[in-house]
């Protein structure tokens, strides 16, 4: 298991620390040097290897420059199986630190009166959030941030939440008839161009300090560098084709993840106009997200008919280019009409109403396609196509490349 725990310095020090437990032992005196200048944050962490059942805490000690003991995290581990376990065998291995250049959150310590040796439970099993924009500009903006919490136990309750970064915790009231997830607007947050702000996140006051999924928006400032260095990562090269190919089907999906929970969307189309580049295997910096996907433009959904949107997808594009779909749709055209057309596996019929996400300007007929004339605005709250990029490669890293297979053209 990893124990962490967070310390804001005031740089440049030098952070002498050491790691105690509850059986007793200790890590030796640990030397972390933090440089630069200004307020910065250091995560230490520390390896515990366990060989049977075990529970406990651990804790962090600063000797220098002040004298002060973190918060404890407790752990509990109980194995399952044939066999006796032979209790309480456990040891601290290894210690490490890292800095990062923004504020984080200090570790989660344990709820009022729950003893050491019996660790509170972990009611949240999983938490997400979505963003719903709800102003028209791109900024200064206004925006909500939607929580989801899976595998609450029955009942009445209140959770309780902050964003990473923050001092205060906020709480929800769960009514008892919460069902298998349960829903909230967590927060209502305004953004201008003086904002040090790109990402948001929320955790979970619980001993496993739960969190959810980032999110990402940029049309309000650059990302920190420490941002910039990655959101996630590649498992492999991920390519650009002349008409589009698994690259684009990545944005598709990354569009449709952006704003399915809130919009309902089924599906989203993207147009290879703009692209540059591939995504190379490994972190993906911002600096490629920019290459590879510069517009910055906001995410909508529209309703259209099954035949409306057959019509649209046999457009011919002069430069060779097809409307690129999310995983759910594919479709096969044929002497310039649309011959298949299926949605989650099941055909689409003429009169069929789909919800499709796609960026406003491809929309309104600007990137290579007809404008979608006789559809119906349904959402207009999406974030930045290039947050919405980021978000879903950090959600699901190291992200696959799909595999360009979803139009076919005979």
């Amino acid at each position: 298991m990893t124990l962490s725990t967070t310390v804001k310095v005031k740089a440049p020090v030098a952070l002498k620390y050491a790691w105690i437990f509850s059986d007793g032992d200790r890590s030796g005196t640990r030397t972390y040097r933090v440089g630069g200048k200004g307020l910065k944050t250091v995560r230490l962490s520390t390896s515990v290897k366990v060989t049977g059942d075990a529970r406990g805490w651990g804790a962090v000690r600063l000797v220098s420059p002040v004298k002060k003991t973190s918060g404890k995290v407790s752990f509990a581990v109980t194995c399952a199986g044939e066999g006796q376990t032979i209790g309480d065998v456990w040891d601290s291995v290894a210690t490490s630190a890292e800095g990062a250049d923004t504020p984080d959150a200090p570790a989660t310590p344990p709820p009022t009166g729950q003893d050491d040796d019996k660790p509170a439970q972990n009611p949240v099993r999983k938490a997400a959030i979505v963003f719903e924009r709800t102003t028209a500009s791109k900024c200064p903006l206004t925006f909500k941030v939607h929580g989801y919490f899976e595998g609450l136990p029955a009942g009445a309750q209140t959770v309780q939440y902050r964003l990473v970064g923050a001092q205060e915790w906020k709480s929800v009231n769960v009514p008892a008839d919460h069902g298998e997830v349960f829903t909230a607007v967590l927060e209502t947050l305004e953004w201008d161009w003086e904002t040090d702000r790109t990402s948001v996140q929320i955790e979970v006051r619980q001993p496993n300090g739960l969190r959810s999924n980032i999110l990402y928006y940029f049309e309000c400032g650059s990302p920190s560098d420490s941002e910039r260095a990655g959101f996630g990562a590649t498992a492999e090269k991920i390519a650009l084709t002349a008409a589009g190919g698994p690259l684009v089907e990545l944005v598709a999906d990354a569009y449709l993840d952006a704003v399915q929970a809130v919009s309902g969307a089924q599906v989203a189309l993207v147009s290879r106009y703009g692209f540059r580049t591939d995504l190379d295997a490994g972190p993906v910096t911002y600096d490629e997200l920019y290459v590879a996907q510069p517009a910055g433009l906001a995410i909508d959904v529209h309703s259209m008919t099954g035949a409306q949107l057959k019509k649209l997808l046999a457009y011919k594009n002069p430069s060779g280019w097809v409307l690129t779909p999310s995983a759910s749709l594919r479709y096969t055209v044929k002497d310039g009409a649309v011959t298949e057309l299926t949605l989650n596996g099941a055909p689409v019929t003429d009169t069929q109403v789909i919800k499709i996400a796609a960026n406003y300007i491809l929309m309104g007929g600007w990137q290579g396609f007809p404008q979608w004339e006789g559809s119906t605005g349904v959402y207009h709250g999406g974030p930045d196509d290039r947050g919405a990029l980021a978000s879903y490669i950090s959600k699901n890293s190291p992200v696959k490349a799909p595999k360009g297979d979803r139009v076919t053209i005979r």
